[in-house]
């Protein structure tokens, strides 16, 4: 994001460092959507991208990622969270069509909303006339599911590029784990590995999270991570 925009200044949002790109462990299967992302957040790609998928695939750091490497490039970013339409006004979508890439998160929480559908509607129409501002939306299902009553919105999102985003198997997980640790300079042994796995929540933000306290449980015991020292920080 741009630090200097007033529609940004107005959201409570704010775009958490370490969800980029490089961050990012995909799925098998999702190597294309990530170079078509890359490629959408340098101008260089279809105007319009959606992509679904179920909660806690990994769809919100995604256009995380897509601003960040916007913004590397000097381009013109802004991320709206539309899982907090009720505190916030579609004005904000007024004028967006300006920015070089727009990320609207989680467009089918306003499915059902009339005002926010033509104000998001109306912003798509914008955009076509102006051609050169790029724009990802995500969502937990198709365009055709998501249950907007506005049917020339369902159609808009289908004007250009759909993916669904897979989501990762354990074995995908387990080693997103044991590269993480390994960056902290951490050894997750595959035991520990699995154990948190069978005994956590499976979406990488929960696991990462517990990895982050793990971690800094390690530093203050000068312990290395096994089961026991597991159950007894996460008290299991």
């Amino acid at each position: 994001m741009t630090q200097n925009s007033p529609l940004q200044l107005s959201l409570p949002v704010h775009l958490p460092d370490d969800e980029t790109f490089k961050s990012y462990y995909p799925a098998a299967g999702n190597d294309q959507l990530i170079q078509k992302l890359q490629a959408s957040a340098a101008g260089e790609g279809k105007q319009a991208l959606y992509l679904w998928g179920q909660a806690k695939s990994g769809r919100t750091h995604l256009l995380h990622a897509a601003c960040a490497h916007a913004n590397d490039l000097e381009r013109r970013s802004f991320y709206i969270p539309l899982g907090i339409h009720a505190s916030i006004s579609p004005a904000l979508l007024e004028g967006l069509e300006q920015m070089d890439l727009v990320c609207i998160d989680d467009v089918d929480a306003i499915a059902g909303h009339p005002v926010w559908e033509e104000a998001i509607f109306d912003l798509y129409n914008r955009m076509a006339e102006h051609k050169h501002t790029a724009l990802v939306v995500s969502a937990s299902s198709s365009p055709t599911e998501a249950g907007f009553l506005l049917p020339d919105l369902a159609s808009r999102m289908q004007w250009g590029l759909i993916y669904q985003l897979h989501p990762m198997a354990d074995e995908e997980k387990l080693a997103a784990l044991q590269r993480r640790s390994a960056m902290r300079g951490l050894q997750l042994p595959e035991d520990v590995g699995r154990f948190l796995l069978n005994r956590m929540a499976r979406d990488l933000r929960t696991l990462f999270d517990v990895l982050d306290k793990l971690d800094k449980a390690s530093m203050v015991h000068q312990r290395k991570l096994t089961i026991p020292f597991v159950k007894e920080m996460l008290r299991l």
